[in-house]
């Protein structure tokens, strides 16, 4: 079997195709634009809310689906947002992903996508919030 086939061979065990990525991925971020904590960050953010999720789909569909839709860079778009940004908005996001996850996809999906968007997450606030002390690096000498 070819390597995309047994790519597909797995999305299809779990369940997710572009169909559900194009439900849960406008249901997600509805709930998104009313939650308390991350509404407020999230629509100062996005202008064009349409544009947005349709990049989104591609995004979920590349990260999931392997099909390459998505040409964007998540780590600039975050970084250009990261004085509104905070690990507990990261952990708010990944609570309520979990929850219209279960809601809207088979549990082998839910499990699949929950466990993608953590490894992103920690990807992200690693980038954002995550640096060394210059005076711990390798190869200083702490001083006397």
């Amino acid at each position: 079997m070819h390597g995309e086939q047994m790519i597909g061979a797995n999305v299809e065990t779990i369940e997710i195709d572009e169909a559900k990525l194009g439900r849960l991925i406008p249901l997600f971020y509805a709930r998104v634009r009313e939650d308390e904590a991350l509404g407020p960050v999230f629509n100062d953010a996005i202008g064009d809310w349409p544009g947005h999720l349709e990049t989104l789909k591609a995004f979920w569909s590349s990260v999931m689906l392997t099909s390459g839709r998505y040409k964007g860079n998540p780590m600039a778009a975050h970084l250009r947002k990261k004085a509104r940004l905070s690990p507990a908005l990261f952990e708010r996001w990944l609570a309520l992903w979990a929850e219209v996850c279960a809601e809207a996809m088979p549990p082998a999906a839910a499990a699949a996508l929950q466990a993608k968007a953590a490894r992103i997450a920690e990807s992200l606030q690693l980038g954002l919030f995550f640096r060394l002390d210059p005076d711990r690096s390798p190869g200083r000498t702490a001083p006397a």
